[in-house]
């Protein structure tokens, strides 16, 4: 089978393909031929600096070829369509998901329609979770126009969200981001994001991290999902009685099992009845791995970027 790696860190032109064996599934893991593969900014992240090479996890959907010890006591079997989560080397035709981060998709969406949905879905649901939105609180997303914000925009709005602010670095994202329901839009180098919000979703941190706390009313929360790290001032918190709070996927599957369960089923059933339905930027080769990372580094996509083997 092929899949693509990278022995150094770097850019997307450290990314190659190679021929690997077909792993075999391990206690509670399902072999899954892959049908689409999602990209996300912190691998994309990881590769360009991360501690070494890593495999290139993630989400990924596909059909079940074959399972291993304790898998078949989940509910799987050979043949059922799956997304889910890849630990090992997701960037492949053949690939592992554990059972526990593993569901069906459903009759009528394709496997595109689950990269893009489920596990960005799940952050953004989660980190409104965490931030504990309130009906008619106001909520700003950076990265708005990302595979995650994309999905956060909309799912604060269907949580009851009296005003959403989306922030990106470029105007050319206005159009896309008002059309996801955004009641405003902020670019990073405005000198002014507007009036201050109660809620912040940050999925860039670093330099602009400062800013978003600035940006929290008296009591604000932000939640932090971003690979990109950041400082902030103690007496920023202090003074405004506000909350910075992280957010991890892992955690969250570890932890929470059966809410993980239920904001799938909860995300599936928003997006049957037609009420919410993720972007997708762009659909790309396998082959052609180090194009997706690029978009992804150039900033340019509006919605999810998908590998397809």
């Amino acid at each position: 089978m092929r899949r693509v790696r990278h022995t150094v860190n770097g850019g997307p032109e450290v990314l190659f393909v190679e021929d690997a064996p077909v792993p075999e599934p391990g206690p509670g893991e399902l072999l899954v031929r892959v049908e689409a593969i999602g990209v996300s900014l912190p691998g994309v992240r990881r590769v360009r600096g991360g501690t070494g090479p890593q495999p290139l996890g993630g989400e990924l959907a596909g059909v079940v070829e074959a399972l291993g010890p304790e898998a078949a006591g989940a509910g799987f079997a050979v043949g059922d369509r799956i997304t889910g989560l890849c630990f090992g080397h997701g960037y492949a035709e053949r690939a592992l998901v554990h059972t526990a981060t593993a569901s069906r998709v459903p009759d009528g969406a394709s496997a595109v329609d689950a990269v893009a949905l489920v596990r960005s879905g799940l952050v953004a649901r989660g980190a409104l979770d965490a931030a504990g939105l309130r009906p008619g609180e106001s909520v700003l997303v950076t990265a708005a126009a990302s595979g995650v914000g994309q999905l956060a925009v909309p799912l604060a709005k269907l949580l009851g969200a009296g005003r959403v602010v989306a922030a990106a670095g470029s105007p050319d994202k206005a159009a896309f981001l008002r059309g996801l329901g955004a009641d405003e839009v902020v670019r990073y180098g405005e000198e002014s994001w507007g009036e201050p919000v109660d809620v912040v979703l940050d999925a860039v941190g670093g330099e602009l991290l400062p800013r978003a706390v600035a940006a929290l009313a008296p009591g604000g929360r932000l939640v932090a999902y971003s690979s990109g790290g950041g400082t902030v001032e103690a007496y920023e918190l202090l003074a405004g009685a506000k909350s910075v709070i992280g957010f991890q996927m892992a955690h969250l599957v570890r932890t929470r099992p059966e809410d993980y369960a239920a904001w799938r089923d909860e995300l599936w059933a928003l997006h049957a009845a037609g009420r919410l339905r993720p972007a997708v930027h762009a659909r790309v080769p396998l082959a052609r791995a180090a194009e997706a990372h690029a978009i992804i580094e150039r900033r340019e996509n509006l919605g999810k970027v998908v590998l397809i083997p």
